[in-house]
């Protein structure tokens, strides 16, 4: 069974939670903030769960925005779903390195 990850963009109104601002300190106010996760689904099914509430983050159903396939589809497929775990923290980690806010498990 193929995984993706995927990235969420999120709303601005996300930093106004101290939950994420305390967990993305030098994140930058000027650039969008994300959600990354991993999913044995298509990245557009998983969405839907998240905003419908079926095993979603809340940050995701509270401002999730769309998909930004332009910072993930190049990964995708992968075989494994460890490899998928390793992959989501890598991209997460690389954009809040670029100074986004960043949300990820």
């Amino acid at each position: 069974m193929p995984y993706s990850v995927y990235v969420i963009e999120l709303d601005k109104a996300v930093r106004q939670v101290s939950r994420f601002r305390k967990a993305n300190p030098d994140s930058s106010p000027l650039k969008p903030s994300f959600y990354v996760g991993c999913t044995a689904r298509t990245p557009e099914v998983r969405f839907e769960q998240h905003l419908n509430g079926y095993k979603g983050n809340s940050y995701v159903k509270r401002f999730g925005k769309r998909l930004r396939p332009d910072l993930y589809q190049k990964y995708n497929p992968i075989k494994t779903r460890a490899d998928a775990e390793e992959l989501e923290e890598y991209v997460a980690l690389r954009l809040r390195a670029e100074g986004h806010g960043v949300w990820f498990n």
